[in-house]
């Protein structure tokens, strides 16, 4: 049967289709077969469509990620006249996948567009969505982009894209969202057609791929489709679509001209000719202008106008400018950053774009040479900076770059939880000397409860750069010791893996070394076990504030109580426990704080030799048991409570 149909791949010509027909090759029969096959199946949620051209190695992975998803689907795959054999695979996998796997055979188009919309033509599904050959799903991946879509009736399900070797978008994969408009997300940095789209939209406008373009093809497609869906939809917390690096680089998009910034440029424009004849002038147009400037205009003056030759670079100045005059409003150059707007302004100016595509690429090398609490309860943070201009070309010399700004910078950690109209919370702190050799003091107090990342904002001739600090540094520089400043806890540390500076006001991340130490147990009236202690949080104590309750924690069962604390000078506390409230089991004791962030539990250390003896009593019929002890190794304050009835007596004797 392999051989039939390879032969009759072989023997056609144009257009030919695989996957519905029945094993014989009367084409009467085969249309019959089809007829009823579609008769009897009910309606498919989501039709994957799949360009192919000499994917073989590839092929396996993609269409097994696709045949193990739990939708109701169909699977088109478009062979773009393969001669490795991807085009004999595919067809056993129609063979074997009949009524799922439907394989069409193009001659050589010599991009994706046309096979793409040639699936387009062909798909039955209420969402169509499309996979590269190289690139997989994750297991999940349909199911819940398909489960969002029908929750809120979304044109459009921006499944979380991740890449192997391949960079990925991640602005709009920070958390889930159910309904984003254009205006107020950064869905519209992702061009890519890796989505799910509701097909009757995509019929309802003639939202075609652009069959001229070997590159950017989907990207036309893409901003077609966010000018009319009215509902879109984003899957964060799943890798949903895995996009794959090939190892021999064969793909188009791995070609060394495959961005080339003059082809590029041109073929953007176009795309920016169609949103704004769907887009009115305004703020969302200039949101969506802001995207094309920042990310296919601007850009390509940057690494790739260094790497270009002076005709090149004249071309590309030339393209950016031609954007400029077309579509640059207030509204966008409000949008662009600093160096951005340089770049503007010096479009005529080929020597000046030069130099600052130099300062964007330079290397800069930072050191961390001091890190210290001052007295005042500051963090003292020292360094040095250096830029290093790369030399693109042997031609252009490596030009004299100097720090000529700095600025110590915090932000906050957190995506959208740590962001203000969704810009990044950030404190600036100044600093004194200057690149040579600069300090700055970090104001815990103005510094909210969370995790702040340390960054260094560098300015070179009104550039600026900013960089982390802290994954270079002095030998001697160790973490200061965590400081506790109006009852908030603040933990410096060094990020794992990279090593850079960060400081955790609240104790999310880091651990808050802390000590509960008794100094006297004793029972007093009413069967109150009575302790007195001390606490310390790294080398001082906290604040009375600070100290919440005593909580008793029964090991199996996860059964808590609570009780007050009194808390005298220098960290000395009291509480008094009523054991004969404590059912059965055994207890932990811990001391809960509030240092400014999630509570911080301790447990209860006591010696051996200073802990109550066991104490047994009677209330009405029956015995209760209460034996404090000090765990075996660290020392640590538990309980056993047992009760006996005479019942549970009678049985234990009978035993």
């Amino acid at each position: 049967m392999t051989g039939t149909i390879i032969q009759a791949v072989r023997a056609g010509r144009g257009e030919r289709t695989s996957g519905e027909g029945p094993p014989g090759d009367e084409a009467v029969g085969r249309g019959r077969w089809a007829a009823r096959e579609e008769a009897q199946r009910p309606d498919i949620d989501v039709s994957v469509i799949v360009p192919v051209h000499n994917c073989r190695p590839y092929l396996d992975r993609c269409l097994t990620s696709l045949l193990v998803q739990r939708v109701n689907r169909e699977i088109i795959v478009v062979d773009d006249g393969s001669t490795d054999g991807s085009a004999e695979l595919l067809d056993l996998y129609a063979a074997h996948h009949r009524g799922v796997v439907r394989v069409v055979h193009l001659e050589r188009s010599g991009g994706a567009g046309r096979p793409r919309n040639v699936g387009l033509a062909h798909a039955r599904g209420r969402y169509v969505f499309f996979c590269d050959a190289d690139d997989y799903l994750g297991p999940e991946a349909l199911e819940r982009m398909l489960a969002m879509a029908e929750r809120n009736g979304s044109d459009m399900v921006l499944g979380k894209i991740v890449g192997h070797d391949r960079r990925a978008p991640v602005s709009m994969f920070r958390e889930n969202a159910e309904r984003v408009t254009l205006a107020e997300s950064c869905v519209y940095n992702s061009l890519s057609c890796f989505k799910l789209f509701r097909r009757e939209m995509v019929e309802r406008y003639g939202i075609r791929f652009d069959e001229t373009l070997l590159v950017g093809e989907d990207v036309f497609f893409t901003t077609h489709a966010y000018c009319h869906a009215e509902v879109i939809s984003v899957v964060a917390d799943y890798d949903c679509y895995h996009l794959v690096a090939r190892p021999d680089g064969s793909s188009i998009m791995q070609q060394p001209g495959s961005r080339d910034p003059v082809a590029w440029m041109r073929m953007i424009k176009k795309s920016v000719e169609l949103m704004v004849s769907h887009v009115r002038p305004g703020a969302l147009r200039d949101h969506l202008l802001g995207r094309h400037f920042r990310m296919d205009a601007l850009s390509n003056l940057g690494r790739p106008f260094l790497d270009a030759g002076d005709e090149t670079r004249r071309l590309i100045a030339a393209e950016v400018a031609d954007m400029c005059e077309r579509w640059l409003t207030d509204g966008v150059r409000e949008r662009l950053n600093p160096i951005d707007r340089g770049r503007v302004a010096a479009l005529q100016d080929i020597d000046r774009l030069v130099r600052l595509a130099h300062i964007e690429s330079a290397v800069i090398h930072r050191r961390l040479t001091g890190l210290h609490w001052d007295p005042r309860d500051g963090l003292v943070v020292a360094g040095l900076v250096a830029l290093d201009a790369l030399d693109a070309l042997s031609r252009d010399g490596r030009p004299d770059l100097v720090a000529d700004g700095l600025d110590l910078v915090l932000r906050l950690r957190g995506g959208n939880a740590g962001s203000d109209g969704g810009r990044p919370v950030e404190r600036v702190f100044p600093v004194s000397g200057d690149h040579e050799g600069f300090t700055a003091v970090v104001d815990v107090t103005t510094l909210s409860s969370g995790v702040w990342d340390v960054y260094l904002n560098v300015e070179c001739e009104g550039v600026t750069r900013l960089v982390r600090l802290g994954a270079e540094r002095d030998e001697r520089i160790a973490r200061p010791a965590p400081r506790v400043i109006d009852g908030v806890v603040a933990l410096p540390y060094f990020t794992r893996p990279h090593g850079n500076l960060s400081l955790d006001v609240g104790g999310y991340v880091v651990s808050v070394p802390g000590s509960v130490r008794l100094t006297r147990t004793r029972w007093t009236i009413g069967h109150r076990l009575v302790l007195d202690g001390r606490i310390s949080v790294g080398s001082a104590a906290p604040g009375a504030r600070a100290v919440r309750h005593l909580v008793w924690r029964e090991r199996w069962s996860g059964r808590e109580r609570r009780e007050p604390v009194e808390v005298g000078e220098g960290g000395e506390f009291a509480a008094r426990q009523a054991l004969g409230r404590l059912g059965p089991g055994t207890w932990d004791a811990y001391l809960e704080l509030d240092l400014g962030g999630p509570p911080a539990r301790f447990r209860v250390e006591v010696p051996a030799e200073i802990v109550a003896p066991q104490r047994t009593w009677w209330r009405g019929l029956v015995r209760r048991s209460v034996r404090p002890y000090a765990t075996a190794g660290k020392g640590r304050l538990s309980t056993v409570v047992r009760t006996f009835t005479p019942r549970s007596l009678v049985r234990r004797v009978l035993r």
